[in-house]
């Protein structure tokens, strides 16, 4: 949300609440009435009743609070999200005690701008169970004064962050529910990675909820990967009510082993945590079709983030146990095995159970399964696409589920490793559909070297940048002098956009 328009909200609230009190007009009842116990906050799975938004316009301009709650109650959620902000989201403070009267058995969440300790109180005596405090717009002596109000009440107080800011703004008071959104207050822009990256800021022990840009079933196990205890669903679930049965499907039975959820929790080379922690001033870098130790360590000395390891038939591929070798090895970054499905000769299965022993920390998945069936394949993993034209680079990024997703050139008989470079054409169409969608980062291979990669990044500023064929002696083997020379390019061009 642009800087401009939040001040906008803020200031439409405190008009009024001087000209009609801090209830805004609605009659709320002098106490909290004792037929609504508070419910513990946060569930897993907290869906939001919100009419419209400054940056989307109209979601749902007649829905029906007490219904809507009650259809996210039957579908799983655990909690709702009322906005109650009048100007810009349509809300009232009439939904949330509509809400609560009627559904007493559901966490409420107050989802407003609220200011001072005397929402506070309104908003209990209105039966929330849990308040929203924006970091952004609170002083941190206010916080603290609100905090106290809230416990005073006995209900939860969600304390929102968006940036480092916002967070150093909340470490002395160390709030036990933390919110993290992906939505940059600046922009308007969606980025999942963000509270990945902010979350493993945080040194106290609170519950952290993962905030905006969840759709699918993909951006709820980012949110579990990143450490996240729940996640708040708005836009998604308020225009397709049906996706909360998936969404809570997937908040109770991730797609993971149980004893490979425990190996990811202390995994040091975690991959999205890794990939939102290693994210700096220069694009990512993975380095791909490694195929021996020695490859692998001075990749990783050079300063690759990511390395790739080729379990599909190819030129490149792997030595079987590669993966175990190059963890017993030393090497710290993330290993990445590169499949295409489907598995005719069973190197995806072989990947499947590397990741599953915890050697390899993502799947990045080549062919043309429908978005819905790649997930079957494993997670963490993300999508490579090979668009032949502008038309299908704008279908692939609408399509794609993964948090990020590769483009790569096509070619007619080789899945990858052509040294081709994508079309610039492609490129233009993925660059500007990516700008309307959460997944709105470019990572990009095809055909970089030393001599290219520079003006790649300068020309199409990806996240990330993948390299193999043209930084190798033979196939499968890296050449020492390109991967210098390759990494010595990038930080010239790093070095000149400071």
């Amino acid at each position: 949300m642009q800087a401009d328009v939040l001040d906008r909200i803020v200031a439409d609230r405190r008009r009024r609440i001087d000209a009609e009190g801090a209830a805004q007009g609605v009659q709320v009842p002098a106490d909290r009435p004792d037929s609504l116990p508070v419910v513990p906050f946060p569930q897993p799975l907290i869906c939001e009743i919100k009419r419209r938004s400054p940056s989307r316009g109209d979601l749902a301009a007649t829905l029906d609070p007490v219904a809507r709650a009650a259809e996210y109650g039957r579908r799983g959620a655990g909690a709702v999200s009322v906005l109650t902000e009048q100007d810009h989201f349509a809300g009232s403070l009439g939904d949330l005690i509509a809400v609560k009267s009627a559904h007493p058995q559901l966490a409420v969440l107050r989802k407003d701008f609220l200011l001072d300790a005397e929402d506070v109180r309104i908003s209990w005596r209105a039966g929330a169970d849990a308040i929203l405090l924006i970091a952004a717009i609170l002083d941190r002596d206010t916080l603290r004064l609100m905090l106290e109000e809230a416990a005073a009440c006995g209900i939860a107080a969600l304390v929102e962050i968006h940036d480092t800011e916002d967070l150093e703004k909340i470490r002395t008071l160390r709030p036990a529910v933390v919110g993290i959104n992906s939505r940059d207050l600046r922009s308007f822009r969606v980025d999942l990675l963000t509270p990945m990256e902010l979350g493993q800021r945080i040194d106290w022990p609170c519950r952290r909820v993962f905030e905006s840009g969840v759709f699918h079933p993909e951006d709820v196990l980012l949110a579990r990967d990143g450490g996240f205890d729940a996640v708040l669903v708005g836009e998604s679930v308020v225009r397709d009510p049906q996706r909360v049965s998936l969404l809570a499907q997937t908040m109770a039975h991730p797609h993971q082993t149980a004893e490979a959820r425990a190996a990811a929790a202390d995994h040091p080379r975690r991959f999205w945590p890794s990939v939102a922690a290693a994210r700096r001033r220069r694009p990512l870098v993975k380095i791909c079709g490694i195929t021996t130790v020695e490859d692998a360590r001075l990749a990783q000395d050079l300063g690759a983030d990511l390395l790739g390891v080729v379990y599909a038939p190819s030129r490149r591929r792997a030595p079987e146990g590669l993966a175990q070798r190059l963890v017993e090895a030393g090497i710290a970054v993330p290993l990445v095995a590169v499949v295409v499905e489907p598995d005719y000769d069973g190197h995806v299965q072989r990947a499947r159970e590397d990741l599953e022993a915890g050697w390899i920390s993502a799947l990045q998945l080549h062919g043309n399964a429908a978005p819905e069936e790649k997930l079957s394949y494993g997670w963490p993993s993300f999508a490579a696409f090979k668009p032949a034209a502008p038309a299908e680079a704008r279908e692939a990024v609408a399509a794609a589920r993964s948090p990020r997703f590769l483009i790569d050139a096509r070619h007619p008989t080789l899945a990858g490793g052509s040294g081709r470079q994508v079309d610039p054409e492609v490129l233009s169409a993925v660059v500007e559909a990516l700008a309307d969608r959460p997944h709105g980062e470019l990572w990009l291979a095809g055909g970089l070297g030393p001599d290219n990669v520079g003006e790649v990044i300068a020309t199409w500023r990806p996240e990330l940048i993948d390299a193999s064929s043209r930084l190798e002696a033979e196939p499968g083997r890296k050449d020492p002098g390109l991967l210098r020379k390759f990494f010595a390019a990038i930080d010239a061009v790093a070095e000149r956009t400071e």
